[in-house]
């Protein structure tokens, strides 16, 4: 442990100090890998609808995996937390990322990430929440429209939950751009961003022509990854509220997305002669 400590520790403050640098890299590489992804996805799809083969194996495969993810994603976040806490390697990292942002950022960046986190605030998801599911409701989407609401009420009542259990404190800073009074872990607009932003991709896919697929799914990684590493640079939250928070919303999303899918195949057999 003496060994790997310094080692984390010195990884952190690199990635503090180049963070602008890292952020891009992986802004480009998670908006060129949900593109990539939702292309092989529409090329297979291409592929094994007009088979006719049964639907029954690939949706229990589909949902075996799902269930695997959401089972490595709550895994993942009990780790997480088992980590951190005073002295520990997780929380000195933390600690070395967050002091390093905070001497490195430049003011500008800073003021311009103040203004992106906007994007998952909770005053700008909410009338969009109830503006999507008004429209799904009127174009006789009905099922989607409670998914969607289901999907984001969820969210606005799990994490808050979480945060009473492991009530963390959130890093000191002092650039006034950002006030936050709840605990820390996870990070609730990271775990509201990728399920809104992951909905609503999901939604693109279903309602959308082909065509709008590969850019929805490329925009709503941009969005997620961008908010997320707000909260880290803007010092309201650790990394690793940031990485659970990220990995809860993934896991819910992964629940109502399950879900509405296998309430469309019930329906889509209900349906045959």
């Amino acid at each position: 442990m003496l060994t790997e400590a310094p080692a984390l520790i010195l990884l952190a403050r690199q990635l503090g100090e180049h963070s602008l640098a890292w952020f891009a890299g992986l802004l480009g590489l998670s908006v060129l890998g949900a593109g990539l992804v939702c292309r092989a996805w529409q090329q297979r799809r291409a592929r094994t609808l007009p088979t006719g083969e049964p639907e029954e194996p690939r949706l229990a495969a589909a949902l075996a995996m799902g269930f695997l993810a959401i089972l490595g994603a709550a895994s993942l976040v009990a780790y997480i937390a088992s980590k951190l806490g005073d002295g520990r390697l997780l929380g000195l990292a933390d600690q070395a990322l967050a002091d390093a942002i905070g001497d490195h950022l430049p003011w500008a960046a800073l003021v311009v990430f103040s203004w992106l986190t906007h994007l998952g605030d909770a005053e700008l998801l909410a009338p969009v929440c109830l503006a999507v599911a008004l429209l799904l409701w009127r174009k006789a989407h009905h099922g989607l429209a409670l998914g969607w609401v289901m999907a984001l009420g969820g969210i606005v009542l799990l994490n808050p939950a979480l945060k009473r259990i492991f009530a963390r404190a959130r890093p000191l800073h002092d650039h006034g751009l950002a006030l936050e009074t709840s605990f820390s872990f996870p990070s609730g607009h990271s775990a509201g961003a990728i399920v809104s932003y992951g909905m609503l991709m999901y939604l693109a896919l279903r309602l959308l022509p082909a065509r709008w697929h590969v850019p929805a799914a490329m925009a709503a990684a941009a969005a997620i990854v961008t908010i997320a590493c707000s909260r880290v640079f803007l010092q309201v939250h650790f990394a690793s509220d940031v990485a659970a928070g990220l990995l809860t919303g993934l896991a819910w999303l992964l629940v109502c997305v399950s879900s509405l899918e296998y309430a469309r195949h019930r329906k889509r057999r209900r349906s045959r002669p």
